[in-house]
């Protein structure tokens, strides 16, 4: 007996009408089957090559257009549809916005089943393209290959590259030639340091072996003009990695901060590796608005610079500060909001569980002249307790800005507890901030809310809500 298919192999005339996460679009076909497909726009209609379910759910890519959406545009990107970054360039940024912002806004209501007083406009990037201010590229000796190239026998995958993981290929890297998300010098500085390299032979990373060196490139640049290059080694040999960091600062002298690492570990996680530095600053300094802020090789900072100053300005609006309020800025990472904030209250009191980030924010308030915050480093739900409260004081504004999974139940219950009159989420991840909110609905009320497009092209997407107490 032939056995049974488990899904079918094509849906037909599959209307999309909706961005999904990772770059994905929603649609169904006639029959009201749900498809989740890559590299459909909102108001496709096509016929899509099934390659996955999972729990009854549907993906697939599209092999035959019926229509193709008005909103698509031109890519701008050499690399799209093989790079798995800024993954929605064929969607005009105007429809990105509204398909974002209505998203955020179902988010909240499906998962929440919260009542939004204001619903805000989302606000878009003055900057579509060279918005952010850190990249991390893999280096390896084999390239991944485009369906064509494989089919070519004289084109072979190994290869010197520094470049992107393609989604679901660990030992291969796509070779980025010029990359649209990081200005000047970035992609000076990524070619020059894979050139040297071939040049040098300095051997690169082979992922599937282990063996060789050039694991990683780490860029972060300022609207100052200075320049941090962290390179990930696997191999420890230091008279190797002298000889070709010297070379790197001949070559490169537009880099104003120039340190190295040893990555020995099967995963390329570095912030838990011994930085050392071998050339320049051990910092950099970026201007966020009125305060500036020095940001070392481990520091959490927003990427994308100037979006992140108007998020601010958002978060300062809904706070509606007058200079008297008590603020707890909770995941406060360097102290950037509170930082910001600082002027305007009579006390910042910041929690971060990354003790280097905490040791950021002291130096970044000294820095500022800021002598009315105060930092602590420790899990936000082990730090904030009665006890804290009693010891600070009692919040008037409390801003909690939460990983992507959202606060843990301890740190709701507090947040409960304490019942500050004011309280502003910020959120990377609409869903987890939509069940926070439906926790604290027993004593806050949602009275506006605002998305905040930090990443322009890719699906991710910040959220501001005003909490207000419940009188």
């Amino acid at each position: 007996m032939a056995r049974r298919k488990r899904y079918p192999e094509v849906l037909y005339n599959v209307t999309f009408t909706s961005m999904a996460d990772k770059g994905r679009c929603v649609g169904r076909d006639p029959e009201g089957k749900v498809v989740f497909a890559e590299g459909a726009a909102p108001g496709d209609i096509a016929d899509v090559q099934i390659f996955k379910k999972r729990k009854g759910v549907l993906w697939g890519r599209p092999n035959h257009f019926h229509k193709k959406s008005d909103d698509r545009v031109e890519p701008f990107c050499a690399h799209f549809g093989v790079c798995g970054g800024c993954k929605w360039q064929h969607v005009d940024y105007a429809a990105q916005l509204q398909h974002k912002e209505q998203g955020v806004y179902d988010t909240i209501q499906r998962i929440g089943k919260v009542d939004v007083g204001e619903k805000q406009p989302i606000l878009g990037g003055e900057k579509t393209t060279y918005y952010r201010n850190k990249l991390d590229f893999g280096c390896a000796n084999r390239r991944w290959l485009t369906d064509e190239e494989v089919k070519d026998e004289s084109i072979s995958q190994m290869s010197e590259v520094v470049g992107f993981h393609r989604p679901g290929a660990y030992d291969k890297l796509i070779q980025i030639d010029h990359c649209h998300l990081q200005g000047d010098p970035s992609n000076a500085i990524r070619t020059g340091v894979r050139e040297l390299a071939i040049e040098m032979d300095f051997p690169f990373f082979d992922m599937r072996e282990r063996t060789g060196s050039l694991r990683q490139l780490v860029i972060r640049t300022s609207s100052l003009g200075q320049t941090m290059v962290l390179i990930a080694f696997y191999v420890d040999d230091q008279d190797a990695i002298k000889s070709f960091l010297t070379a790197v600062q001949a070559k490169l002298p537009e880099i104003t901060s120039l340190f190295y690492c040893v990555n020995s570990k099967v995963n390329e996680y570095l912030m838990d590796l011994e930085m050392h530095l071998f050339q320049g600053t051990p910092y950099i300094e970026e201007a966020l608005g009125h305060i500036r802020c020095r940001i070392g090789p481990k520091s959490f900072f927003q990427t994308n610079t100037g979006q992140a100053t108007r998020l601010f300005d958002i978060v300062a609006e809904f706070a509606g500060l007058t200079g008297e309020e008590n603020v707890y800025d909770l995941y406060t990472g360097i102290g950037s909001i509170g930082l910001y904030l600082a002027k305007k209250c009579r006390q910042i009191v910041g929690i971060e569980e990354i003790a280097a980030a905490i040791d950021d924010a002291k130096i970044n308030a000294e820095l500022n002249g800021i002598e009315n915050a105060r930092f602590y480093a420790g899990d936000v739900k082990d730090i904030l307790t009665d006890e804290f409260a009693q010891e600070h004081g009692a919040p008037d504004v409390l801003i909690t800005d939460p990983p992507r999974a959202g606060m843990h139940p301890k740190v709701v219950q507090m947040l409960i507890q304490l019942a500050a009159p004011k309280l502003v989420y910020v959120s990377c991840n609409p869903a987890t901030q939509a069940r926070d909110l439906q926790l604290l609905d027993e004593v806050y009320r949602v009275e506006k809310m605002r998305p905040v497009d930090m990443f322009p092209h890719t699906s991710h997407i910040e959220n501001v809500a005003l909490l207000v107490k419940r009188s």
